[in-house]
């Protein structure tokens, strides 16, 4: 028979066969469809996002190009080439403290202070809707700004209220509701406070030394094409090497965004091909119960001359029709994902994902579908293949049977191999990706110990006299046994959720406790030279009790390590961030108290010599940098080269203050800059901070103040929202177990049903059977708690204590939540199905035997 008629004649008998429904593949439908959804969808809904900002680019900017200079404002010559490019709108961005006009309460504000040309792109919504004149313009020496609700909200005010900033009082005559370029500017900790650059001018906040954002925002003229985009770019570089301006594009509007989108895609495809994997636990089940219950028509089929082959053809047929019934299934939810999310995601991030099909995202998922399928379905339809049609219609199953032949073996382990590997190679992240496909490859294996573990333990431990205990030791080491299932499949799903709940849980504990403990009271910052001793003096008097600590500070940008330009050095993920924007740069002559030099030596008081910098030790390293490594910042506009003289152990987690780079002093003589400091008083009250804080917006109102417990709220509150994201999202790879839990109950009942009635006929009660499969049910459940408890724990560990280079506690509560959950989930699981399989009756069963 030819290859094409075999093929033709296994399609007919398929079809033939599937007219009796899908009964008994509900699980594997559910298991495929999940996680193409899972899969499908996340990567539709990161695609819609990306599209959405691509397509707004412009809006989203402000314009067609962003050129940003901190501290100054452009010179004469760099202003002039801005002009000739198009329309230039500038905006002035800074934190301040915005304060009722009786001095009775203040926040800190994100101000941000715009011209006439402002926005280039877009509009301002504004409730009620007034022009710019309107909202901004100056009235009877009162200057108008608009903020969102949260400022009206924190100092409990209405449309038509009036505040101070800085020396200047200004009138709130609107509700911000859009500010359309509000994602280039980034993610701020206060509420925004548009108003005009008179305004700001008038206030008086901008002095030598501000942290001021200058943004200038162009408008090229109608038709210039993304060549002409880039030309301009690269014009600017060459042009103005020491202007030390970020450059940002219309095609890369929101490079922040757009980073963690597909970070958190990357996050969440993975998780879900873990669900797709455990799923494939479930598809395996699924296959092998089929089959079983196939046992008189392939018997049937053997005995009448069909081949072994012909037999896997009509079976695989079928399993991956059913399959792809999944697939389209899971498809269509997946496709459906980036409307839903256009809704659910318009409240938490500025751009909604854009509506639409998306077919890459949509194939990728497939593609995972039908290996995961062919992956676990290959196994159980290869040693179908081999067995011998005697033996089917003598024994109850293909248990026992042996291994199939070594090339269904080789071709399962192939698949699964190419599927890491598309895993691996679709993903943003390659190293995490890999880390990630590893460690599922080795909990894989080590479920399989684990589950063989507690079989060897069942079947080694000595005899009880409790019947219903014995016959529950006995079924979980039996052949056909749920143990492997059970363990493998929930096991993933536990050790997963386990993880990021230590995960979530020690960043809560660090933000709640030891950070709220170690960190200061107040950050005050933008203390203009010529006011900290005065500044000291009010707070040594306002906080008797307190210790203040004061540095130097201005802003910079590193330009070039070692001669080569940062753009050009490759630098691992870890480190990137030093290199990406501006840092915080100080100066001292002395070795700061709370460091601890790691290499290298500080240098002499009075220092006169070439430039020298203290970098880092942890930041060095993941940067590649060594001693005498020159490093090359921007600050001002003027381009200061140092030498690193030493590296020096930083304590991020402390709160305090503290730098990547400390410079000699030498290094910035006659640079205009202001100073920060910080209150840290561990016995003062919520009343004694108010009356610091009052005191010093009274005497200072350029500083501004940020008081650390309010910045911990902010940020506990959103690690809150992400950990119960990312939960969410594991909660999938969670269902996927259930499920697989179920369908390996359902693939076992035929040999429950038999040693029911058998147990039944020779005397055992409907209590003794139902307390033995508990039993049996509860101790397998406890065995994967246990494992996935000390996965997660050392999981976890690694990643707060190695990656995050935080304390790692162990939680006591997770640990609980992780035990009873599995209980609940294998006993519950396991009852529902027991109750079906006592009620069958006798008599057809002994029938059969």
């Amino acid at each position: 028979m030819s290859l094409f008629r075999t093929i033709r004649l296994a399609l007919r008998f398929s079809l033939r066969e599937m007219r009796g429904g899908l009964s008994g593949f509900l699980i594997f439908l559910a298991c495929i469809a999940l996680g193409v959804a899972a899969i499908g969808g996340v990567n539709s809904v990161a695609r819609a996002i990306s599209a959405s900002v691509a397509d707004q680019g412009q809006t989203l900017l402000g314009g067609d190009l962003r050129f940003q200079i901190n501290q100054r404002e452009a010179t004469t010559a760099e202003r002039a080439f801005l002009d000739s490019l198009g329309t230039v709108s500038e905006n002035t961005g800074m934190r301040s403290m915005a304060r009722l006009v009786d001095g009775s309460d203040q926040a800190l504000v994100e101000a941000k202070a715009v011209d006439d040309a402002y926005p280039l792109y877009g509009t301002i919504e504004t409730e009620p809707a007034l022009s710019r004149q309107d909202l901004l313009g100056e009235r009877s020496g009162v200057f108008g700004a608009v903020a969102p609700d949260l400022l009206f909200d924190r100092l409990h005010l209405s449309v038509g209220s009036r505040i101070k900033l800085g020396g200047a009082i200004f009138e709130l005559r609107a509700r911000l509701v859009n500010e359309p370029d509000a994602i280039s500017d980034g993610f701020g900790f206060a509420p925004r406070l548009m108003i005009s650059r008179e305004g700001l001018a008038a206030s008086g906040l901008v002095q030598p030394g501000s942290l001021t954002e200058n943004a200038y925002k162009v408008r090229l003229p109608a038709g210039s094409d993304d060549a002409r985009v880039k030309a301009i770019q690269q014009q600017a570089a060459k042009d103005f090497p020491e202007s030390g301006w970020s450059i940002r594009t219309r095609g890369n509007a929101a490079p922040a965004l757009s980073s963690n989108i597909e970070r958190f895609s990357q996050f969440l495809t993975l998780v879900g091909l873990t669900a797709l994997v455990v799923g494939g636990v479930g598809v395996a089940n699924a296959v092998r119960a089929y089959l079983d219950g196939k046992r008189g028509v392939i018997a049937t089929f053997k005995s009448l001359g069909a081949s072994g082959g012909f037999v896997f053809a009509v079976y695989l047929t079928q399993i991956l029709m059913i399959a792809a019934l999944g697939i389209v299934a899971g498809l269509a939810l997946g496709a459906l994902m980036p409307f839903a999310a256009s809704a659910a995601l318009q409240s938490v991030i500025p751009v909604p994902a854009e509506g639409g099909f998306y077919p890459g995202a949509l194939a990728m998922a497939a593609l995972f579908g039908v290996l995961v399928t062919l992956a676990f379905a290959l196994l159980p339809l290869g040693r179908a293949r081999d067995v011998p049609a005697t033996a089917l219609f003598r024994e109850m199953g293909f248990e026992g049977r042996g291994r199939p032949r070594l090339v269904y073996v080789a071709t399962a382990l192939g698949i699964a191999a190419l599927l890491a590997a598309l895993a691996i190679q679709f993903s943003g992240d390659r190293r995490i990706a890999a880390i990630f496909v590893g460690a599922t490859l080795f909990a894989f294996l080590v479920l399989r110990l684990v589950g063989a573990l507690v079989q060897w333990l069942a079947r080694k431990s000595p005899r009880v006299r409790s019947t219903a205990l014995r016959l529950a030791i006995g079924n979980i080491h039996r052949p056909g046994a749920l143990t492997p299932s059970v363990v493998l499949s929930l096991g993933l799903g536990l050790t997963l959720l386990v993880t990021l709940a230590l995960i979530d849980g020690n960043l809560r504990r660090q933000i709640e406790g030891n950070l709220s403990e170690r960190a200061p009271n107040f950050f005050f910052v933008d203390i203009q030279a010529s006011d900290v001793d005065a500044f000291a003096t009010l707070v040594g008097r306002e906080a008797p009790q307190g210790t203040l600590a004061k540095v130097p500070m201005l802003r910079g940008r590193v330009m070039a390590l070692s001669g080569v330009p940062v753009d050009k050095v490759k630098v691992p993920a870890a480190g990137a961030w030093v290199l990406r924007g501006d840092r915080g740069l100080t100066y001292d002559a002395r070795q700061p108290e709370n460091t601890t030099l790691t290499e290298g030596a500080w240098w002499p008081d009075n220092y006169a010599g070439e430039p020298l910098v203290s970098f880092s030790a942890q930041e060095a390293k993941e940067i590649g940098l060594k001693l005498s490594d020159t490093v090359t910042v921007n600050v001002l506009g003027r381009n200061v080269t140092a030498r690193i003289a030493n590296f020096r152990q930083v304590e991020w987690e402390s709160m305090g203050i503290n730098f990547v780079m400390v410079f000699s002093p030498n290094t910035f003589a006659g640079a205009p800059h202001g100073w920060m400091a910080t209150l840290t008083e561990k016995n003062a009250t919520t009343a004694d901070d108010a009356r610091v804080l009052n005191a010093v917006t009274r005497a200072f109102p350029a500083v501004t103040t940020v008081r650390v417990k309010d910045a911990l709220d902010i940020v506990n509150r959103l690690v809150g929202q992400l950990g119960t994201a990312i939960r969410s999202a594991a909660g999938v790879a969670l269902i996927s177990s259930v499920l697989v839990l179920a369908g390996a109950l359902a693939a076992g009942n035929r040999a429950r049903v038999h040693d029911a009635v058998v147990l039944k006929t020779l005397g055992a009660t409907r209590r003794t059977l139902i307390l033995a499969f508990s039993l049996e049910y509860m101790l397998i459940g406890l065995a994967t708690a246990l494992f996935a408890l000390a996965a997660g724990s050392v999981a976890a560990w690694f990643v707060v204590a190695r990656i995050m280079m935080l304390p790692s506690h162990f939680m006591p509560e997770v640990a609980l939540a992780t035990v009873v959950l599995s209980l609940v989930v294998t006993v519950g699981i396991g009852l529902a199905g027991t109750w079906r399989v006592l009620g069958h009756k006798a008599a057809p069963v002994l029938r059969e035997l």
